[in-house]
């Protein structure tokens, strides 16, 4: 693929303003398999393959970054998508979130994606509420793997707000999928099955609930449990689900197929902030994949709101419980294949395991902590671990305000005794770091250029716009021996996690394939009204439903005015025909609270009651032509007495 242009069809912006910007006026005016590779038990070396220049930090303009970092918005229900290492936002991808800019939230497509695979309960409770939820806390976005890498086909994020995990298309940087988890309460952390291939998408439920959560248990916490979940990333639907005991905090998986594993807070069961902390010891819940396959396939479940749920409490086949100091926060897989980091946070440790002795404390061979290989003490509030590829990890130390850089085989060599200090550098960070990241680190093509340090207070890094600030977004420099700052980046509310992905992962296309199925309603609809979707410029009447069919090629509509009656339900379908990259149309009907994107070659639609009578003018929004204040038209509403 080109450096300079995506995949996609038809001119360019560049070409459409340059030399040929006469002709497009005045013609403006008329009219993404799986890899072999990995055997399940073998472990991996990390590629280098990805680490090809020396790092530098400023992208020129019209240059291009390397990177793509897809980040987390938390409570604002986005993903925010930038490059690295400029650090500039190149797009907002809305979710969970309402979009004015888009229409995401309003048009029939998002609408459908939102509501079809909500729980019925929910539907009936949103129903005098506008029909979807207006919020979301969007956290921990991950993007499909094969083999151990990621190979561009989805990113996968929840909603710790509303307990619902989104599918993101890469090919677009659109959501196609979002799915309600039954059973559990609220979806904390969230990671993908590295190899074969995704796979499962894991789903921690933090808060406990009884199950189910009916109303006929409340106020008996004894009885409460919570539920760990998979759901299969191809159709989006749930495979099975696990109860445990405690809080499921952040979970990841191996690099064989084989286990999964969650960290666990509140093992007392408590209630209050005192309560959940008065135990030394939590632990961490590891998932035998094998096992519960075995056991959905065997019907060794209850099936609680049509899910399989599996008992993986103390005691059963399927999980193992391994004791770790107090209220563990993070969990991540390095890409050695070989070590997991669980990270302390009430305690100044992170505690290192052996995924090769995970078979022996299935079959009862070990004790629990025998898989322990080494438990370092780093500083205070130890968070999440990144990696660099060349054996050393990078830990956020909350309470510190510092990332250390350690070193694996050094804090094993310290754990069987030897007299080493694996701690190699302590860098200070603005302030109160949460989760890190490397680039490429959570694969096995970890490449050890960069590190993302996602703080959690900026205080007096950026210039004071009032009491709510903006969080800070440092990037650091790990290519050499030691840790540099290059950036500060402000952000709003709230980046709560990212992955930093190397650009010849992610493939998107530049305009949009009209066989698309994202407006598959439309293109059957139209059918039934024997209207041509891709050129209509049509209105239907069926009873008091009206359908409008226009599309659009700047800088016009094919459509310069329709009539409806006062009460009538309209739909109104747009297709913007122009074939030019980066040529996006919108339509935004004043006074009535509609606005959409409609990007090229695409269709999108809005339903809406007319209950407001007179002229109505509707025009495109998205900056299209240089005629663009001219490209609008006119709703006529013929009042009831008419």
């Amino acid at each position: 693929m080109s450096e300079t242009k995506s995949k996609g069809k038809g001119l360019n912006r560049r070409e459409l303003l340059g030399g040929t910007a006469k002709l497009v006026t005045l013609a403006g005016v008329a009219g993404a398999s799986g890899a072999a590779g990995l055997a399940g038990g073998a472990f991996l070396q990390p590629s280098a393959g990805l680490a090809a220049t020396p790092n530098k930090t400023h992208v020129a303009p019209g240059e291009l970054d390397e990177y793509y970092v897809f980040f987390s918005s938390g409570q604002t229900g986005e993903v925010r998508v930038v490059g690295c290492p400029s650090m500039r936002e190149l797009m907002r991808i809305p979710v969970f979130n309402r979009c004015s800019a888009t229409g995401w939230g309003l048009t029939n497509e998002s609408r459908k994606i939102l509501t079809e695979n909500m729980l019925p309960e929910t539907k009936a409770f949103l129903q005098s509420r506008g029909g979807v939820w207006l919020n979301g806390d969007l956290h921990h976005p991950h993007i499909s793997f094969t083999d151990g890498t990621y190979d561009g086909r989805y990113l996968f994020v929840n909603d710790k707000a509303n307990t619902r995990v989104a599918r993101i298309r890469l090919d677009v940087m659109k959501c196609d999928k979002v799915i309600e988890l039954p059973n559990q309460n609220t979806v904390h952390g969230l990671r993908l099955q590295k190899y074969p291939r995704t796979g499962y998408v894991f789903c921690n439920g933090e808060f406990e609930v009884p199950v189910p959560n009916d109303g006929q248990i409340l106020d008996e916490p004894e009885k409460y449990t919570a539920i760990f979940t998979a759901i299969d990333g191809d159709t989006m639907r749930i495979a099975w689900q696990v109860r445990v005991d405690g809080n499921l905090d952040n979970v990841d998986a191996d690099y064989q197929g084989k286990y999964c594993f969650s960290t666990c807070y509140n093992s007392e069961k408590g209630m209050t902030l005192a309560d959940m902390s008065s135990s030394e010891q939590d632990w961490i819940v590891i998932f035998n994949l094998k096992r519960i396959e075995e056991a959905v396939a065997k019907g060794d479940f209850e099936e609680i709101n049509g899910v399989p749920v599996i008992d993986g409490r103390k005691g059963s086949p399927y999980t193992r419980y391994v004791p770790i100091p107090n209220s563990p926060h993070g969990i991540n897989t390095a890409p050695d294949g070989i070590h997991v980091v669980v990270n302390g946070k009430l305690s100044p440790t992170v505690t290192v395991f052996d995924v090769r002795r995970l078979d022996d404390l299935f079959d009862d061979k070990i004790e629990p902590r025998e898989i322990v290989v080494a438990e370092p003490e780093l500083g205070l509030g130890p968070l999440h671990t990144a990696f660099d590829g060349r054996g050393n990890a990078y830990t956020t130390l909350f309470i510190d305000s510092q990332i250390c850089k350690w070193s694996i085989e050094k804090a094993i060599r310290a754990f069987n005794g030897e007299n080493v200090d694996p701690i190699i550098q302590k860098l200070d960070v603005h302030y109160q770091p949460g989760h890190n990241h490397t680039s490429m680190g959570q694969t096995k093509e970890a490449d050890g250029r960069w590190l993302l340090s996602l703080n959690k207070f900026s205080k007096d890094r950026f210039l004071n716009v009032g009491p709510l600030k903006p969080e800070n977004d440092q990037l650091i420099d790990i290519s050499g021996d030691e840790m540099k700052i290059v950036h500060d980046g402000p952000s709003f509310a709230e980046p709560h996690d990212a992955i930093i992905v190397h650009r010849s992962k992610v493939n998107p296309v530049s305009i949009w394939d009209r066989n698309d199925p994202m407006w598959e309603d439309a293109r059957r609809q139209a059918e039934a009204d024997g209207v041509d979707l891709d050129w209509g410029a049509d209105v239907i009447r069926d009873g008091n439903k009206v359908r409008v069919y226009m599309h659009s090629v700047a800088p016009t509509f094919s459509l310069d005015k329709f009539t409806v009656k006062q009460g009538d339900e309209v739909t109104i379908y747009v297709t913007n025909m122009d074939d030019v990259e980066d040529l996006t149309h919108g339509f935004t009907l004043v006074n009535y609270g509609i606005a959409m994107e409609v990007a090229p070659q695409a269709t999108a639609s809005v339903t809406f009651i007319a209950d407001r009578p007179g002229v109505h003018w509707y025009y495109c929004q998205w900056f299209c032509h240089a005629m663009h204040m001219e490209m609008r038209g006119r709703m006529l509403v013929e009042p009831r007495s008419v």
